[in-house]
C-alpha cells in the first residue's frame, strides 16, 4: 500500500479500516474485473485501495454474482487472518 501510516504487514491504517468494515458485513463489492468496494451503501473514497485489496486476493466476492451488480464482501482466509491479531482483546 501507498500509504506512510502501516501496520507491519505493510497494510494502511485506510486499507485495514475497509477490511474491518468488510469483517463487520458492513461492506459491498461489484462483481467486475476491478472491484468498487461500498461501505455503509457509500463508494469508498478510495477505490485504488479497494482494488489493490482485491486483488491481494484479501476481500472477495461470493461465487454467482452478476456482474456489474453489488454483492456483499466477505474476506479470505488470509483477510481474517491478517485482522485476527489486530483484534481488540475480549
Amino acid at each position: 500500500m501507498t500509504e506512510t501510516t502501516r501496520d507491519p504487514e505493510g497494510l494502511s491504517y485506510r486499507a485495514l479500516a475497509m477490511l474491518r468494515a468488510v469483517a463487520q458485513g458492513r461492506a459491498e463489492i461489484t462483481v467486475s474485473l476491478e472491484p468498487d468496494l461500498y461501505v455503509d451503501g457509500l463508494p469508498c473514497s478510495d477505490q485504488s485501495t479497494a482494488h489493490r485489496l482485491a486483488h491481494a486476493g484479501l476481500i472477495r466476492m461470493p461465487a454467482g454474482g452478476v456482474r456489474g451488480s453489488r454483492v456483499p464482501a466477505r474476506l479470505s482466509e488470509t483477510g481474517q487472518d491478517l485482522l485476527a491479531p489486530l483484534a481488540p482483546a475480549a
